[in-house]
């Protein structure tokens, strides 16, 4: 019941790539060294950021960029990017509560309206962060390092 590291690191790349990308070929080697990542995790992450409309890649010579304003790329369209279904795997019910119980066998409806209430707070609240406001975090945070 959470959502997956991948889309912290996601963010990471992101970053990275913004930063660096106009001055260098930021490679997925790259940004597994920096990510501290599996380079195959940092491509598989890459791929779905690119079928997302995020970033782009250069065939061949490699080498990622931006392909969306920063104000365009929100936590929810990256957290969606990676994990299509993170919605579902952050609040979820247990899957086999006892029929013969009365709580067992009305949870899910119980629950259903409360949790569909949290996701839709939660899926506004991502809408609501993007890259722009994460950069000037990041340099916020970064202003008084040598």
């Amino acid at each position: 019941m959470h959502i997956s590291t991948k889309c912290s690191v996601a963010i990471h790349c992101l970053i990275f790539i913004y930063e660096y990308g106009n001055v260098k070929k930021v490679t997925s080697e790259l940004l597994s060294l920096s990510t501290g990542c599996n380079s195959v995790t940092i491509r598989n992450i890459l791929s779905s950021l690119k079928k997302a409309g995020v970033i782009s890649i250069k065939v061949g010579a490699g080498g990622a960029t931006l392909a969306a304003p920063l104000q365009e790329i929100t936590l929810y369209r990256i957290c969606k990017a990676i994990e299509p279904d993170f919605m579902k795997k952050l609040i979820g019910i247990h899957m086999l509560p006892s029929p013969f119980c009365p709580v067992g066998k009305n949870i899910h409806k119980v629950l259903d309206c409360s949790y569909q209430k949290i996701q839709n707070d939660l899926c506004s609240s991502l809408q609501t962060i993007t890259m722009e406001n994460i950069i000037a975090d990041y340099h916020r945070n970064t202003q008084n390092d040598p």
